[in-house]
């Protein structure tokens, strides 16, 4: 097929390049603009438009660059590409979107995160018909995947995109049939603002350990942040065990600002913990 394809982060680069592998002719990416990113500030682009140039296909930030395109793509694909599309150029080119989420629960731009907080035990992938509404759109593939007590959002970032690719591979093969409305209550996944990744040691252990599986999370030790990246909510003796609004949790991974990451163990060793010491205020 003609396609024009729609995405921005490293996580919509995977599906881009299984299309051109397909041998799908994609006439056009649109991405988010170059950034300003590093310490010399210099022009970066997004992942998925350092794909396109390497694979040759041109590549705009400007979606009404699309009908322009002569003859019009016979598709659109869409993949977390971050902005709304108007409807003057759905109206010109129909297209799906690959959302993370078994919709209607967890609309919007952290689903898979959202998921994880929540607590769920399954979230999937759609395929959805793209319209004006946010995430509103009638299904036409969809595919559920069980969350881990220990699945981080990396993880189930990864196996997501795989199952979407092929979801989006088996329908543009085989016809993409007639959609299937969202039944169910909607539930909008906000993103994820940085004061929620702040560990809060008040808190039940199993409410800390996913924030921790987001990755990024953080709290303080004397006064400076330090950031955890993995506990364990059965202690197993291999990390440092801090006390929480219910059960231990075991702290496993740490990362001092301006080091690597290194076993809260060897960290603890570092600075001379001691049995009064906790994280946190």
């Amino acid at each position: 097929m003609r396609l024009v394809y729609l995405g921005t982060p490293a996580m919509a680069v995977p599906t881009l390049r299984a299309l051109v592998d397909a041998g799908h002719e994609v006439a056009l990416v649109v991405t988010a603009p170059d950034k300003r990113r590093g310490r010399g500030g210099s022009l970066q682009p997004t992942p998925v438009k350092a794909a396109a140039l390497e694979l040759g296909v041109p590549v705009t930030d400007r979606i009404d660059d699309i009908l322009e395109l002569r003859p019009l793509p016979e598709l659109g694909v869409v993949v977390a590409f971050g902005r709304l599309i108007k409807p003057h150029v759905l109206d010109a080119v129909p297209m799906i979107n690959v959302h993370f989420s078994l919709l209607p629960r967890w609309r919007g731009a952290a689903p898979l995160e959202r998921a994880i907080l929540a607590g769920d035990a399954v979230t999937g992938v759609c395929v959805m018909d793209v319209e004006e509404g946010l995430d509103t759109g009638a299904v036409y593939r969809r595919a559920e995947v069980a969350i881990g007590a220990d699945t981080t959002a990396d993880e189930l970032r990864a196996q997501l995109v795989d199952i979407g690719t092929t979801l989006v591979l088996h329908a543009l093969a085989g016809g993409l049939g007639e959609p299937e409305p969202q039944v169910g209550e909607a539930v909008y996944a906000s993103k994820i603002d940085p004061a929620e990744l702040e560990l809060d040691w008040s808190r039940p252990a199993e409410e800390l350990h996913r924030v921790v599986r987001l990755g990024g999370a953080w709290t303080t030790f004397r006064g400076a942040r330090i950031r955890i990246w993995r506990t364990a909510t059965n202690p197993t003796g291999d990390g440092l065990t801090m006390a929480t609004g219910t059960t231990p949790l075991e702290v496993l991974e740490v990362q001092p600002e301006g080091k690597a990451r290194m076993a809260a163990k060897a960290w603890a060793n570092g600075v001379h913990w001691t049995a009064d010491d906790r994280f946190g205020t």
